[in-house]
C-alpha cells in the first residue's frame, strides 16, 4: 500500500495481483487487508481462485478486476499466475517461491501488457512501467539482477491539497488577512476531521492527530505549528478514498491560482486561469445540473472575472463548479497524452472487405457473416446439405466460395481466419462453426490442447524439457508460427544456452519438429 505504483490520484495501488503459495494464504492476506484498511469495506482486495463460484461470470470477481475499479488487488493462486490479460496491472507481488523458468517469465508477463489506446480506463489512463515486488527472493534463485527503474516519488492529490491549504494558510497568517485565513483554517479543520481514525496509517500516527484536535493547537498558530502540520499531518491524507477525485482536483487547481494571485505570480496565475477556464468551458450546459450554474460558467470564460477575482468568488468556483467536474467531457484523459496510430493497430481492430475496402471492427464483421449466413441457409440447398451432414462435392464448394466472395459482406476464408482466430480450417468448417453444428476452437486454443496431448504422451519428460515445451506453446500462441532457427535463440536460450539441442536429444528433437510443422500445416 505504501509502495506500490498508484492511479493518477496517487491514492489508491493501480490493478495489482498477489500470487499466493495456497488458498489459506490467500485467504489470511485478505483478511490482513481488511483488518488494517477496513475504509474500504473489505473492496480494495479480493481472493480470485478456480474453485470459487463468485469469479465467473459477467459481473464475478474475475470480471469486475478486468472491467470496474473495485477491487483494485486480485489475491490469486494458480489461477492468474498465466494466461489472464488486465492491460491495467501495473503492480505484481510474488508471496511465493518460483520453481519453474518459464512460469516465472509468464508470471511476469501478466504487468507487461500495454494499455489499448481506444480503451482507456479511468483507473488507469497511463502506464509506462510497472512494479514487482519479490516477497521470496525469486529473482536471486534464478541469478537474475534487474536494477529496475527509479520511480518518481507520486504524491497523493488529497495530500498536494491539504498542503496546498496550509501554504495558503501560512499566507493569510502572514498578510494577517481574515478573509484568507479564517475560511482557509475551517477547510484544514473539516480535512482533519474527514481523516479515516480506523486506518493502520492513522492509528500508527494518533499521537500527531490528538496533538491538532480541537482548536487549542490553532489559537496561537505560528510557523513551527504550521511546519507541524505540513510535516506530520499532510502525509495522512494518503488514506483519503471514496471521494470525488475529479472535484478534487478542480478544487486543488482553484487553490492554487489563489495561492498565486496572493503572491502575485502573475505568470502562474495567467497558467492556472487558462487552465481552469478550459476545464470549466468542458462542462456539458445540456446537462441540467450543470445548466442551472450557467451564469457562472460564462463568467469564468471573461477578463473581467479574473481582473476582479475575490476569495468569495474562488470559494464560489469550488463550491458549485467543482461537484460537475464529473460531468466534464473528455474527462478521462487527465493528462495530456499524445498517440501515433500506426497501420498495424488499424489491421488489429477492423476488418476491410469487398471492392469497395469497407472497414468494420472484427466482431461487426463476424455479426454480418453469421447474419448472412442464417439467410441464405434457407435459400441454398448447399447449406441445408452442409447443415444435414450430407455428403458434398468440391465443385459445389468452390460454387458456394465464389458466391459467397461477390455478395456483401464479400465473405472469403482469409477473412474467416482472421476475424475467428483461426489459421487452418476450411470454408465448410467455418459454417459448420456457425450454424452451431462443431465448435471450432480458435488458434490459442487449437494450439494449447495440441501441446496438452502431445505432452501427455510424453511419459519421461524432465522439468526443464516440460518448461521447454511450456515455452514453446506460448511463442507459437504470440507469433503465430516459428523456424527451425528460432529453437537455439532467445527465449529458448534462457532455459540451456544451446537452445532446444541442449534439452532433447536427436530423435525427441525430430519428434518436436514434426510436430510443430504438423500444427503449421
Amino acid at each position: 500500500m505504501e509502495e506500490s505504483i498508484k492511479d493518477h490520484n496517487g491514492v489508491l495501488p493501480g490493478k495489482t495481483i498477489f500470487f499466493c503459495i495456497s488458498k489459506a494464504h490467500a485467504r489470511r492476506i485478505e483478511e490482513i487487508f481488511n483488518s488494517l484498511y477496513p475504509e474500504y469495506a473489505g473492496e480494495l482486495a479480493k481472493v480470485i481462485v478456480s474453485d470459487d463460484p463468485r469469479v465467473y461470470g459477467k459481473g464475478g470477481l474475475l470480471d469486475q478486476f478486468k472491467n470496474q475499479d473495485l477491487p483494485r488487488i486480485a489475491i490469486s493462486v494458480d489461477m492468474l499466475d498465466t494466461g489472464i490479460d488486465v492491460r491495467e496491472v501495473t503492480n505484481l507481488v510474488f508471496a511465493k517461491p518460483v520453481y519453474s523458468y518459464t512460469k516465472f517469465w509468464q508470471m511476469i508477463g501478466r504487468g507487461t501488457r500495454l494499455l489499448e489506446p481506444t480503451k482507456i480506463k479511468s483507473w488507469c489512463i497511463k502506464k509506462d512501467s510497472f512494479l514487482i515486488l519479490d516477497c521470496w527472493d525469486n529473482f536471486e534463485y534464478f541469478k537474475l539482477n534487474p536494477k529496475g527503474k527509479v520511480l518518481k516519488n507520486q504524491i497523493p492529490l488529497p495530500v498536494r491539497l491539504f498542503g496546498l491549504y496550509i501554504y495558503k494558510l501560512a499566507i493569510g497568517m502572514e498578510l494577517a488577512d481574515e478573509d484568507i485565513f479564517d475560511p482557509t483554517l475551517e477547510k484544514i479543520k473539516i480535512a482533519i476531521d474527514s481523516l479515516p481514525i480506523q486506518s493502520i496509517v492513522i492509528r500508527d500516527a494518533i499521537k500527531f492527530l490528538e496533538e491538532v484536535k480541537g482548536d487549542l493547537f490553532f489559537d496561537d498558530l505560528n510557523t513551527e505549528k504550521i511546519d507541524f502540520l505540513q510535516e506530520n499531518i499532510r502525509p495522512l491524507f494518503r488514506t483519503i478514498s471514496g471521494v470525488d477525485f475529479k472535484a478534487m482536483r478542480f478544487e486543488k487547481d482553484v487553490v492554487e491560482i489563489s495561492i498565486a494571485y496572493w503572491q502575485e505570480d502573475k505568470e502562474k496565475f495567467e497558467a492556472l486561469k487558462n487552465a481552469i477556464t478550459e476545464e470549466i468551458s468542458e462542462l456539458p450546459l445540456s446537462i441540467n445540473v450543470v445548466a442551472k450554474h450557467k451564469d457562472l460558467i460564462q463568467q469564468t470564460q471573461t477578463d473581467y472575472f479574473w481582473n476582479t477575482i475575490t476569495e468569495k468568488k474562488l470559494s464560489d468556483l469550488i463550491e458549485h463548479l467543482a461537484p460537475l467536474m464529473v460531468y466534464r467531457e473528455g474527462t478521462v484523459n487527465l493528462v495530456p497524452a499524445k498517440y501515433n496510430f500506426t497501420d498495424e493497430i488499424f489491421e488489429k481492430e477492423k476488418v476491410l472487405f469487398g471492392p469497395q475496402n469497407e472497414a468494420v471492427s472484427i466482431e461487426r464483421y463476424k455479426e454480418m457473416v453469421e447474419e448472412k449466413i442464417r439467410i441464405l441457409l434457407n435459400e441454398l440447398p448447399i447449406l441445408k446439405k452442409i447443415k444435414d451432414n450430407e455428403p458434398i462435392s468440391d465443385i459445389e464448394i468452390e460454387e458456394l466460395s465464389w458466391m459467397l466472395s461477390h455478395e456483401s459482406p464479400h465473405i472469403t476464408v482469409d477473412l474467416l481466419r482472421k476475424v475467428y482466430n483461426n489459421r487452418n480450417a476450411a470454408l465448410v468448417q467455418f459454417i459448420k462453426h456457425i450454424l452451431g453444428i462443431e465448435i471450432l476452437d480458435d488458434f490459442p486454443t487449437t494450439i494449447s490442447k495440441a501441446f496438452n496431448d502431445f505432452i501427455a504422451k510424453q511419459s519421461n519428460l524432465g522439468v526443464k524439457q516440460l518448461d521447454f515445451l511450456r515455452l514453446l506453446q506460448t511463442y507459437l500462441i504470440e507469433k503465430g508460427s516459428i523456424e527451425r532457427k528460432d529453437l537455439i535463440s532467445a527465449p529458448f536460450t534462457r532455459i540451456h544456452p544451446n537452445g532446444i539441442r541442449g534439452v532433447f536429444d536427436g530423435k525427441m528433437m525430430q519428434e518436436i519438429l514434426q510436430f510443430i510443422n504438423a500444427l503449421a500445416a
